[in-house]
């Protein structure tokens, strides 16, 4: 019974898992409240938000690698129901058996570490934990019903979610950086415009008065524009696109 109810939990967290996760930022409100810079030096906090910013753009590269690879219906972003026509065991798939869940976890770590606060990212580890077993156990019931055992054989010596071994096994079908453009430009704009807003909520914590660092100003006016190219081609166009990919 407790299977059963932790399945229902994660069908619904399944579908609405791109918007649940952003009722989160509602902790950053306390967090903010008596936000210092690192040892009381703005250069350390730079040095700090650019190191939160490469922990999310790790987190961007693990998604990458597997959206480059993953042909159609599979590793989607369907909401409604499981959808599995093949079963992925190679490229990110042979390190870890939830590889976009991997991505997710450093991306999302951005924000939090970007706060310096370990109540926060403590609360963070507890939420991903309870919110994700849950998803994962409905995707791995629905994959183990559809595929047998040549899921279980792979389950069973592929870690969960942390990479154990880093033995790569190549994919079949080639990397396709289009496929990663069209489908992960949200992720990274997202990522750039999340931090940005922080960083200005920051200073204004900080001074007492609107300031925004030129380092992330700059930083967003080229990801914006970026965005916008981007957006033009996915949304316009047919340049993006490739056949039998996700």
């Amino acid at each position: 019974m407790l299977n059963h109810e932790m399945q229902s939990q994660g069908h619904w967290l399944f579908r609405w898992r791109s918007y649940l996760p952003i009722l989160f930022f509602v902790l950053f409100i306390p967090a903010f409240w008596n936000f210092q810079h690192p040892f009381g030096s703005h250069t350390a906090d730079l040095i700090w938000e650019g190191f939160c910013l490469c922990v999310g753009l790790l987190g961007l590269l693990i998604r990458c690698l597997v959206i480059g690879y993953v042909p159609k219906n599979t590793s989607g972003r369907n909401t409604h129901k499981q959808i599995a026509e093949t079963l992925n065991t190679t490229g990110m798939y042979s390190l870890v058996r939830n590889p976009l869940y991997l991505g997710n976890f450093f991306m999302w770590s951005a924000p939090v570490l970007f706060l310096h606060h370990w109540w926060l990212y403590a609360v963070y580890l507890l939420a991903f934990i309870l919110y994700y077993e849950r998803i994962i156990i409905t995707e791995e019931t629905f994959l183990a019903g559809k595929f047998g055992e040549a899921y279980i054989n792979w389950a069973m010596k592929t870690p969960l979610i942390f990479p154990k071994k880093l033995q790569w096994q190549q994919p079949e079908i080639p990397f396709s950086w289009k496929t990663v453009i069209r489908r992960e430009y949200h992720g990274f704009y997202g990522l750039i415009a999340a931090m940005t807003v922080m960083e200005h909520v920051g200073e204004v914590v900080v001074h007492d008065t609107i300031i925004m660092d030129p380092v992330w100003g700059a930083v967003f006016c080229i990801s914006t524009i970026i965005y916008l190219i981007v957006r033009f081609l996915a949304k316009c166009t047919e340049f993006l696109h490739v056949e039998g990919r996700i």
